[in-house]
């Protein structure tokens, strides 16, 4: 096998994607789906799941929201249903959390962090790594986390304990599900372009005084490469991380974030 073939995820693998219908988990949904994999993504947004399902339709689509563990479980079932069984397993889903001191922050928002960002990662293992275990085709998860798993995160107290945990729980099950010939690896995207950077930026811009563009500015100066990353640049990675080439990788923390600095 030549090195071009070995960047190519084996056609037909059974894909699963939590929190796909738009941003990151779309850009990796839409990159599996040109590598000729089977792909099922959920969405607790059901507009944004039709959406996706119209805009493609080799997408088996599901609507859930990941802080529950019962609709976690139906989107397995079925997904595995629809699928055949699973391969890999991306869990994508998460939300930004609210910014403020932590004294400021409520209760209620802490809580729903947590079980979005974190009890979900479990809710999904829970239920998929049986049938990763009865595939032999290479199974691995991929864990997002965020290069706010690997700093501190001044204001983002809630999201940032999410992502250091979920870097934590990728470590330990590599260990765990290794002798499985289960893959575990996170990423940690750094300041995306979007949406979604774009309404973080204005929340800490609100909460610390300043306008939009300073602040902006700042995200961009804590960056060796003085750019934001694109989704397309962390569904690259997860495609690399699938495919043979990325074999012998688990256990490790994957920055994707032209090297931030400090946040």
């Amino acid at each position: 096998m030549n090195t071009f073939e070995l960047l190519k995820p084996r056609p037909g693998l059974r894909v699963l994607i939590s929190g796909a219908a738009s941003g990151i988990g779309a850009a990796i949904a839409d990159a599996f789906i040109e590598a000729d994999a089977q792909v099922y993504i959920c969405d607790v947004d059901r507009s944004a799941v039709e959406n996706a399902s119209s805009r493609n339709a080799r997408l088996h689509t599901g609507v859930a929201d990941v802080a529950s563990r019962e609709q976690v479980d139906s989107v397995i079932d079925d997904a595995r249903a629809k699928l055949g069984g699973l391969d890999i397993l991306i869990n994508n889903a998460g939300i930004a959390g609210p910014t403020g001191e932590v004294e400021a922050i409520e209760p209620g928002d802490w809580e729903r962090t947590i079980s979005t960002n974190l009890n979900s990662q479990y809710y999904f293992l829970h239920k998929a790594v049986p049938l990763l275990k009865e595939t032999s085709d290479c199974p691995a998860i991929v864990a997002m986390s965020s290069v706010a798993g690997r700093l501190g995160y001044a204001y983002r107290t809630p999201y940032a304990a999410t992502k250091w945990a979920i870097v934590g729980l990728v470590k330990s099950l590599a260990i765990e599900l290794g002798p499985s010939n289960i893959r575990v690896n996170a990423i940690l995207p750094g300041v995306v372009q979007g949406e979604r950077m774009d309404r973080v930026i204005a929340a800490r811009a609100q909460s610390t005084g300043v306008s939009f563009d300073e602040m902006k500015e700042q995200y961009l100066r804590k960056i060796s490469l003085r750019r934001m990353v694109t989704v397309d640049d962390i569904a690259a990675m997860a495609l690399f991380l699938a495919s043979p080439a990325g074999q012998n990788i688990t256990g490790q923390a994957i920055s994707v974030d032209g090297n931030v600095e400090y946040l």
